[in-house]
Formats: C-alpha cells, structure tokens, sequence
C-alpha cells in the first residue's frame, strides 16, 4: 500500500468525518488521532465526544477546496501524520484523496473515487425492491466481507427507511450472488484498502448495487453486527491498515436498529429514553432532541438520528421489541402549519 506506517508505537492519522466512536477505537488501540469537519455538518453533541477522544478537532468549509486541502496538507507535515482516511462521502471526498495521494498518504489512489463516482451514474433500482447492505474491509486489495444486513422500511409507497435488521434473513445462494457482485465492483474500481458500504436491490434477475461508498455503514450498522457476530467493525478498520485481516465470526443473534417514527414538528415535551435504556434486550438508544428543537419528518436523513438498538433469537423478535421501543417513548410534538 503507498501509506504506510512509521516505526514509531503510536501510528497517527488524520481522518475526516469520522464518528466519535471510530476515533476511540482507534486511540484504543494505540493510535493518535486528528479529526476534521465541517461544522455545518457536525452534529452539536458529537462534537465535545470528537474532541475529547481526538488529539485536535480541526473545523475548516469543505465546499472550499483550496482551503480544505491546505487543512490537510499542514496538519499532515505539521503532526508526521501517517495515513489519511475520508470516513464519509461527499463532495469533499476526492479533494482529501487527492491531497492525501499526493502526499504518500492514501493506500487507494484518487482513480478509485473517480470510477465510483461513473458507477454511481449508472445505479438504479425501482423503490419498491428490498435492499440488503454490504459491509466489506479490504486488506491489500483483497475484500472481505464482514456481513449482510437487511433494510427496514416503511413500505408503500414511500419506502422510506425505518432501520436495519443483522444479518439479512437470505438462503445461501442468495447471499452468495449478493457477495459476488460486491466484490467484483470493489475490485473493478481498483479499491486497495478500507471498509466498504455497498447497497444492493434484490431484483427478480438477481442483485443490483444501488451505491458503493468506501466508509464503514452509518445508521449504527457497526453496532448491529457488534451485537449479532461480536466483532468490532470499527477496531477492525484500523487493525487493516496494519495489514491484519479480519476473522469474522458466525452470527449467533439477531440485532435490529429502528428509527423513532416521529411526526414533524416542534418537539414539546417526552418521557421514556430512561426506561427504554435500561431494557435488558437495548444495546443503544438515542434520542438528541430538546424540548424546543424541531423534529424532522420520516425520510429526511436527520430523522436516522433517534433510534433504539434491541438483539434477539428471530428477526419476528426484534422486530417486536423495536415496536415497544418506539412504544415506550411518548412524545408531544406539535406541527406550527397544522395548528389552528
């Protein structure tokens, strides 16, 4: 891989858009670590979790492309920074690539985003077909992939998302046919290294990718497979870069996230997130509204921010104990255009 890593025992990166909790598995494992964001995209409670787990929160606009690279380009020669990563997806993904390439600190070279970006023009698949999701690590140009998880929706005729379920309830064949063309579109695009979130439609000719985007699955699927398989996603990524290859183990359980079906609105009063947290089946639950705050409707993507975590023995199971989640949180939530 073109990064590489010095002698020295704490190897030190510099990763853009990554999750507070990404950060602390890297410290974890000996890593120092500098974060950057954009702070017009950074949720306000994330980012005290950010900084304290990072050697510096760096904010900079990333739609200014000079700037952002000039960020990268300082806190890199500046800190003897090891190895860059993008954790996102974006517009500023091939400005850090390329930055980062340029410097010798990206394993996979900014053509990658560029074929991906042609892929994505191509990848389209009616609303109504069931989606799976991917999550792959690559090591050294070799894929592995990590698991398959099942996405909930609302059903018609929005198909709007409304959680994940670990792993998809699939035959063999199926997840043999979803696993083969995620790999041969990671390999195509030349993918060196990193983890991988690759959505797939099932179609009645077979599966079609529907996005590829190389950073770990958002919406807590990391935690789903946490939960089902006991493997750390997150450690896993930074154990990559070194060379090491993940040993996924078989699932056990079921691990299932659902989002809090909230109407739109301005968000009065609620109760519940203290019972709901307590639960023994609950391995995380969040809900980062105040009383005042306006609530987002179902679909928009800020919505995915509220949601509920469960396990269980059958998908009927936590499909369930997401139902009492949602139940269990009481919300008053009044809409200004619908009230007289």
């Amino acid at each position: 891989m073109r990064a590489h890593f010095s002698r020295r025992s704490q190897p030190r990166l510099l990763l853009v858009m990554p999750s507070h909790q990404l950060v602390r598995k890297g410290v974890e494992l000996g890593f120092r670590i500098w974060s950057i964001w954009d702070p017009k995209q950074l949720e306000t409670d994330f980012a005290p979790r950010l900084e304290e787990a990072s050697e510096e929160l760096l904010l900079t606009d990333f739609t200014d492309e000079i700037g952002l690279r000039e960020a990268i380009e300082r806190t890199a020669r500046h800190h003897g920074i090891d190895a860059v990563l993008h954790c996102g997806h974006g517009d500023s993904v091939l400005p850090v690539v390329r930055e980062a390439w340029k410097l010798g600190l990206s394993a996979n070279p900014p053509a990658v985003y560029e074929r991906l970006r042609v892929c994505e023009g191509d990848d389209w698949a009616p609303a109504e077909a069931p989606r799976v999701s991917v999550e792959t690590l690559t090591v050294n140009g070799a894929h592995h992939v990590v698991g398959v998880t099942a996405q909930r929706t609302s059903g018609p005729p929005h198909f709007f998302v409304t959680g994940y379920l670990h792993p998809a309830p699939l035959t063999d064949d199926e997840r043999a046919a979803i696993e083969a063309v995620v790999d041969e579109r990671l390999t195509a695009i030349g993918y060196r290294s990193g983890p991988a979130h690759t959505q797939v439609a099932l179609l009645p000719y077979g599966p079609r990718i529907v996005s590829c985007r190389t950073h770990l699955g958002g919406d807590r699927i990391p935690l789903l497979v946490e939960i089902a398989r006991g493997f750390d996603m997150e450690a896993a990524v930074f154990t990559g870069l070194e060379g090491g290859r993940p040993e996924v183990p078989s699932p056990f359980r079921y691990a299932e996230v659902g989002f809090f079906l909230l109407p739109e609105g301005r968000l009065e009063t609620y109760t519940g997130m203290e019972d709901i947290a307590v639960t023994p089946w609950v391995h995380g639950a969040r809900f980062p509204y105040n009383v005042g705050d306006m609530i987002a409707p179902i679909g928009d993507s800020r919505s995915r921010r509220a949601y509920v975590a469960v396990d269980g023995d059958t998908p009927e199971l936590t499909r369930e104990r997401i139902a009492r989640g949602r139940k269990d949180l009481v919300t008053v939530i009044r809409n200004p255009l619908l009230s007289g």
